[in-house]
């Protein structure tokens, strides 16, 4: 008998308790990359919705962007309106979601953060994210990943 990892668990718990529909799989291998989550799940790279932990002046906001985009953190500060957005540190990313960088999902953490939605993710029938382990991830649509984190929707690049 298995025993699945802490914060699977905890993202199946969150995941559930918000309605969320899509199914948790678990990879053989870790997808700490959109592209690496792309090839094991037979998808486009833009389909991968990757869960960015930004340190927005001290405090943490969690971008959901396409596999495909890379975030202009300029451009995303001013629409924020913070003065600086910095790639988090891996213990910043831990105290903040309870996860690590290549696994942070985008809900199941220990308190609320600010969270928001690459528009462009739109354009998936089906949507793949972090299930809170760089090896789990988690089917969804734009419109439920939407709805369970609250996310306001933004230009990313």
């Amino acid at each position: 008998m298995t025993t699945e990892h802490p914060t699977i668990t905890r993202f199946r718990e969150d995941h559930r308790r918000r309605g969320g529909a899509g199914d948790v799989v678990i990879l053989p291998d870790s997808v700490h990359t959109a592209a690496l989550a792309a090839e094991a799940l037979g998808c486009e790279v833009g389909a991968i919705a990757n869960s960015l932990l930004f340190d927005a002046d001290g405090s943490p906001v969690l971008i959901l962007t396409s596999g495909a985009h890379r975030v202009d953190t300029a451009k995303v500060a001013a629409l924020l309106g913070v003065t600086k957005l910095k790639r988090a540190s891996p213990d910043f990313v831990r105290e903040h979601t309870g996860q690590v960088i290549g696994g942070v999902s985008p809900i199941g953490h220990p308190g609320p953060v600010p969270t928001y939605l690459d528009g462009w993710l739109r354009r998936y029938e089906v949507v793949w994210a972090a299930a809170g382990h760089p090896a789990a991830v988690f089917s969804t649509t734009y419109d439920e990943l939407a709805a369970m984190t609250g996310a306001a929707t933004i230009e990313v690049e």
